[in-house]
């Protein structure tokens, strides 16, 4: 197996820990009179797109910067709510740049190129240092130092948090950055504005087609490079853990203006969500990893168990995270713990009025953090509600938010009854392709972030998708799009007035007039529910050959009947949600039929990619090493026809075994 001519990663030689240090040194650069000189384009103002944009134009590069809301502060990045990733070992627990970078190779599943996760791990200390300099209030210990907790797939502390709002924080931090440059003229912000497509001239890309969602009206704007940081897919399968207006719009433009899409199928399904309630919902909601912290996770051994939690004594629960995986217990990565709930509920062992639920319990941490408490206060005889009441103070000011929110939407005191929970959609590990640089297929076009396919394999684990868009923004990018400026300073401006400009704008104006002019019966919602449905009932947490199969026709079914019955109300020149909402679920029509190709492309069993034909005796991933050690990079061809490219994963540093956490 040979990668593919189309992907030249451009890994840097050298000893893999050297690599980052010896491109720096030597990667081309553009003089700052030169700078001031250069365009570029930031599409999404989230972690990566407002670190990106606020660091090129702190270096001197003029800096457009797109969001579809009316302000960077309404990125999906707030909702990120259980920390940030870092090879600091403040705890002396045995921490390290290399053990990082190992715990995430293998968290991925052994499917992320090693170059580029080691990098991360490098520069994530460095993201530690930048944030607090800013302002960004992590929580810290009794003596001052920046205090850390555990996440899923590791046996350290090396998660640096905010309460349970880090994303918030973070994001508060990258938008100030951003602002200041607003505020100076070196960035210019265009709120309330989506990008369309992408303008490609000789090649490379010089600028997009966007439109102003309050008027209506088209908009070219030109750059000598253009950044996609416009965040993850997850809404392809309408219910998840994003924010409703997260699409896959700005990376499926460029991925049909030539950038390779890779790895689609790798989806993260998140553990530890409130449940689904009924056919009403378009959104569900995340409760933080952080929760597995401390919480035990359990479902009554007894099946359709209908007590009240609390009623069921310890002999008669199943705690199956610890049962099945001693060495993690409940801190297992993502896709063990979810497909260990789908197992229970499956089994018959589910809980709550729709049997698919499991219990997240607080009641041992509470009651050892009171009995703390109490041995600080010298407190001897201290009674149970006293130890109960100063455990439930210690709790609160861990993951108060995250309680208070729970209570909110389900009406339950999560202090005196366990939590409901169950997995759902949540991170998109694939994305745009992307070279060492974070450059796509298509010359002068970047992903950053969720974005792209970078550095998490075939499941992210806890805590890196902030890690990953802020070293992307804050020390990648600043790098690496230099050594391309740096052949850019002759091209002089670049005009909107090409004939590039003037052929994607008409396509862009002819789309959106067809979808106007169709003028059926169906909603532009309704057929993003139903393909909702198929994705997560054939390409959801489980998958196989002949589920997938009838999801492709059925995808192309669907297609064709929502380009000749959808209704899109309004008109083009105005403020009008249903036609941006037609749009995106076009995109989302197309990208979901390629996803269920590229799983059904894949026959193994790898991370969040589980294939039900392949798996060991006792239910877990069974990979194929041998035939499927590539990142699947798929280049459009035409409506439902994808070439498939292979890049190669090579393994130098790390030893490849069968993952266990057992």
């Amino acid at each position: 197996m040979a990668t593919s001519s189309l992907l030249d990663a451009k890994i840097p030689a050298g000893p893999l820990e050297e690599k980052w240090t010896r491109y720096r040194s030597s990667v081309p650069l553009v003089n700052p009179a030169n700078k001031r000189r250069l365009e570029v384009i930031v599409i999404g103002t989230g972690l990566a797109g407002a670190s990106a944009a606020a660091t090129l134009a702190e270096l001197g590069y003029k800096v457009k910067a797109f969001c579809f809301q009316d302000s960077p502060r309404r990125a999906h990045s707030i909702a990120a709510q259980g920390g940030i990733n870092a090879a600091k070992n403040y705890q002396n627990d045995g921490d390290s740049i290399y053990r990082l970078f190992y715990d995430t190779v293998k968290g991925g599943d052994y499917r992320s190129r090693e170059a580029n996760v080691y990098r991360l791990s490098q520069v994530s200390g460095s993201i530690i240092d930048q944030c607090v300099a800013q302002g960004v209030p992590f929580a810290r210990e009794y003596g001052g130092l920046l205090s850390n907790r555990s996440f899923g797939g590791v046996q350290v502390q090396r998660t640096f948090y905010a309460a349970g709002q880090t994303g918030q924080q973070l994001l508060l931090g990258a938008y100030s950055a951003l602002e200041r440059q607003v505020g100076i003229g070196a960035v210019k912000m265009y709120t309330r504005h989506e990008m369309l497509d992408v303008v490609v001239i000789d090649g490379k890309c010089r600028g997009i087609i966007a439109r102003n969602l309050v008027t209506g009206e088209i908009e070219r704007h030109a750059g000598h490079a253009v950044l996609l940081c416009s965040g993850g897919y997850g809404n392809v399968f309408y219910l998840s853990t994003n924010a409703m207006g997260s699409n896959v719009t700005a990376a499926w433009k460029a991925h049909k203006r030539g950038a390779a899409f890779g790895n689609p199928c790798f989806t993260q399904i998140h553990p530890t969500c409130i449940p689904v309630s009924g056919e009403h919902q378009s959104k569900l909601t995340l409760m933080s990893e952080s929760l597995r912290n401390d919480g035990r996770i359990w479902v009554p051994l007894k099946q359709n168990d209908n007590r009240n939690p609390n009623d069921i004594p310890e002999a008669e629960r199943d705690y199956y995270l610890e049962r099945r995986y001693p060495a993690f217990g409940n801190l297992v990565p993502r896709d063990i713990a979810s497909r260990a709930a789908k197992e229970r509920c499956d089994a018959g062992y589910g809980v709550g009025p729709s049997r698919m639920a499991v219990y997240l319990d607080y009641t041992s941490a509470i009651d050892r953090y009171g009995k703390g408490e109490a041995n600080k206060n010298n407190m001897d005889n201290a009674s149970a509600g006293q130890i109960r009441d100063m455990g439930k103070a210690v709790v609160k000011e861990k993951y108060g938010n995250l309680f208070d929110m729970y209570k909110q939407i389900t009406g339950e005191d999560p202090y005196e009854v366990p939590m409901r929970i169950y997995p759902a959609v949540h991170y998109t590990m694939g994305g745009i392709w992307v070279d060492y640089n974070l450059m796509t297929t298509v010359p002068g076009l970047y992903a950053l972030g969720e974005a792209n396919f970078s550095d998490h394999g075939a499941n992210r684990l806890g805590a890196s998708a902030l890690m990953q868009g802020l070293a992307d923004g804050y020390f990648v990018i600043p790098y690496t799009i230099g050594a391309y400026l740096a052949n850019e300073i002759r091209s002089g401006d670049i005009s909107v007035n090409h004939e590039a400009f003037d052929k994607t704008e008409r396509e862009v104006i002819e789309r959106i007039e067809k979808l106007l002019s169709i003028q059926g019966k169906t909603s532009p919602e309704h057929f993003h529910r139903r393909l909702g449905k198929i994705m997560w009932d054939k390409c959801g947490m489980a998958r196989n050959a002949q589920g997938l199969q009838e999801a492709i026709q059925e995808i192309r079914a669907l297609r064709k009947e929502f380009w000749s019955d959808v209704r899109v109300t309004g008109t083009a020149d105005e403020l009008n949600p249903e036609l941006d909402k037609a749009g995106r679920v076009a995109d989302f029509m197309e990208l979901g039929e390629l996803m269920c190709l590229d799983a059904l492309t894949r026959n193994e069993s790898c991370g969040g990619h589980f294939r039900e034909e392949y798996q060991t005796e006792d239910g877990e991933a069974l990979r194929d090493d041998e035939n499927f050690m590539y990142v699947s990079a798929w280049q459009y061809q035409s409506e439902s026809q994808w070439e498939l490219h292979k890049e190669d994963l090579e393994y130098e540093n790390i030893k490849i075994a069968q993952r266990s956490y057992k």
